[in-house]
């Protein structure tokens, strides 16, 4: 099992990216590749899990360990694969996940990609009491902060969301705007909400 890379980036699509090892590029599936470092000189690490299928091996890549371990956790219930959980991570963030969990929030959960009722019920029935390493430190209202929304007037559902999930990942709302506008222009109304993000993550890599 490959636990982690380092090494240099050297290339993102929206649903991978390319780290060199040493010479070796391999190929990482990764939640927000352009989210990722990797502006300089500088190494990037990338906490991985290795999924192995008959006709391939799979790298999927992450940012933090709470990201690695929530996703091992959602691969383990019933019905949900990498390439959903990457989905998931793709649109929420870790802990806005884990509360959404952690408080049986149906109505957060089902707007997730790939997450309809019954599997948001079977994530709540599986990983609600197994999530109290991940919370460890947690107050009650980093719970609440977690689950809390700024409104974006004049914004649809989709767009709200993918706009909250970049200013999560430390993008003012004044960058976020600027590149709107192309965002839109490239993405569908009805692409989901992790395609807009990586779109708009795109072009705010590219400046």
């Amino acid at each position: 099992m490959i636990d982690f890379l380092r090494g240099q980036l050297v290339h993102r699509e929206k649903d991978y990216a390319v780290l060199d090892v040493h010479g070796v590029g391999y190929q990482v599936y990764c939640a927000n590749p352009y989210a990722l470092g990797g502006h300089s000189d500088e190494p990037v690490t990338l906490y991985t899990h290795q999924h192995v299928r008959e006709d391939a091996i799979l790298l999927f890549g992450f940012a933090t360990r709470e990201e690695q371990s929530l996703f091992r956790r959602l691969i383990e219930v019933n019905g949900i694969g990498p390439k959903v959980a990457i989905g998931i991570l793709s649109a929420g963030q870790p802990e806005a996940v884990i509360t959404a969990i952690c408080q049986e929030n149906i109505s957060f959960l089902t707007k997730l990609p790939g997450i309809g009722k019954k599997t948001a019920q079977r994530l709540i029935l599986d990983l609600k009491d197994k999530l109290g390493d991940l919370t460890a430190g947690w107050s009650n209202a980093d719970l609440a902060s977690s689950a809390v929304s700024r409104p974006m007037s004049g914004l649809s559902a989709s767009e709200e969301e993918a706009k909250q999930a970049l200013m999560a990942l430390g993008y003012s709302e004044a960058e976020i705007d600027r590149v709107w506008p192309a965002v839109k222009q490239r993405a569908a109304d009805s692409d989901p909400v992790d395609t807009v993000v990586k779109t708009a993550l795109q072009l705010l890599f590219q400046g």
